[in-house]
């Protein structure tokens, strides 16, 4: 039975292309959840180290059963990503798509990112309990978050943060090599504390987060290096009074899924010294819905924000921003939080997210 608006006509022909647009959208998600098998398993890697191999060959160099590998390697020959010689049996990943889907091609491993796709499924059943209940999510409902977004910070941020971020500080990375004082507020894996610890052995850098097992192998790898000028500590920031005085702070992606997030910024601004600096990175969306029609990332994003950063928040008694709280609001939060001067950065390197500056 097809649905009749008795107030609109009927397109026909819209009706087909939606059609037709959903047969499309069911084959880019099932390659979104196979990508990321894929990526996971090393299989991208195997392919662009061993063009036109069959299948047999692969799965000895790759170290995975054939049998599904060749079923995996039908998603990607269909799909139009791999290519595939009948006669021979082989498969190429060509060198244009593996720029894009090996981990040599990081930062620009979109593979990497598919793996939320997987993250947003495992949670349903919890989501559709919470669409009705209104209650909140929290961090140990979501089994690889904690590694995937360190993995997908590493590129966006880590991989660039002396070469693009730093430098929008005018003098930072100067103050950086004669020794400063530094915490990442919601750090996370830590990745990007371990970072800049290895690039500036002078300065000292301390890494809080609600989460020991967030940032707990990075621990573990930084006291393997010895870097003595690197802390980490589980910490509730959302009701801490004091937690040190610092020359710069970071929040990377942290802000909107706080249980307050004003309380968060203005613990924030009284942990600058004088003459400190705040660098904050969060989506660069905005919170005009309309405004982000044009985002190609938008339902991403909103997928993202639904099934973690405002049910997450909801779950710790917060306000729920969610990712798309819009560079608008995160401006009005930072004056209200006490920053005078306060400016936004969007960085070449990343379409995604848009990086702030605050000073008292």
């Amino acid at each position: 039975m097809t649905y009749q608006n008795p107030n609109h006509a009927f397109d026909d022909a819209k009706a087909e292309a939606f059609a037709e647009r959903f047969v499309g959208t069911l084959n880019e998600a099932a390659l979104a959840v196979m990508t990321s098998l894929g990526h996971r398993a090393g299989l991208f890697d195997a392919l662009a180290a061993n063009p036109g191999h069959t299948s047999q060959g692969l799965s000895e160099r790759a170290d995975v059963n054939e049998r599904y590998l060749r079923e995996w390697l039908g998603v990607m020959v269909t799909s139009g990503v791999v290519d595939y010689d009948p006669l021979a049996a082989g498969y190429t990943l060509p060198p244009e798509h593996a720029a894009f889907l090996t981990r040599n091609a990081s930062p620009d491993n979109m593979a990497v990112t598919t793996q939320f796709i997987g993250i947003a499924a495992s949670v349903e059943n919890a989501l559709l309990e919470r669409f009705r209940s209104g209650e909140g999510l929290c961090y140990h409902h979501f089994d690889r978050f904690h590694q995937v977004m360190a993995e997908d910070s590493a590129q966006l941020v880590v991989a660039h943060l002396v070469d693009a971020i730093l430098p929008v500080v005018p003098g930072l990375i100067q103050r950086l090599e004669e020794g400063i004082d530094v915490a990442d507020f919601g750090c996370g894996g830590g990745l990007a504390m371990m970072a800049l610890a290895r690039a500036y052995p002078d300065s000292r850098f301390h890494g809080f987060d609600l989460c020991e097992d967030a940032f707990a192998e990075t621990a573990v790898k930084a006291r393997r290096e010895g870097l003595e000028n690197l802390y980490f500590e589980a910490r509730d920031l959302s009701c801490a009074d004091e937690v040190g005085r610092f020359d710069l702070v970071t929040a990377f992606d942290a802000v909107h899924d706080q249980a307050d997030p004003r309380g968060f910024l203005r613990l924030i601004r009284q942990s600058l010294r004088s003459g400190g600096v705040f660098l904050m990175q969060d989506i660069g969306g905005s919170r005009d819905l309309e405004k982000n029609i044009a985002n190609p990332f938008a339902p991403l994003l909103y997928t993202i924000s639904s099934m973690h950063c405002t049910p997450v928040s909801i779950g710790q008694g917060g306000p729920g921003l969610g990712a798309m709280w819009g560079v608008e609001t995160a401006e009005e939060f930072l004056a209200d939080a006490g920053f005078a001067s306060v400016r936004m950065h969007r960085l070449p390197h990343d379409p995604i997210n848009a990086y702030f500056t605050a000073r008292i």
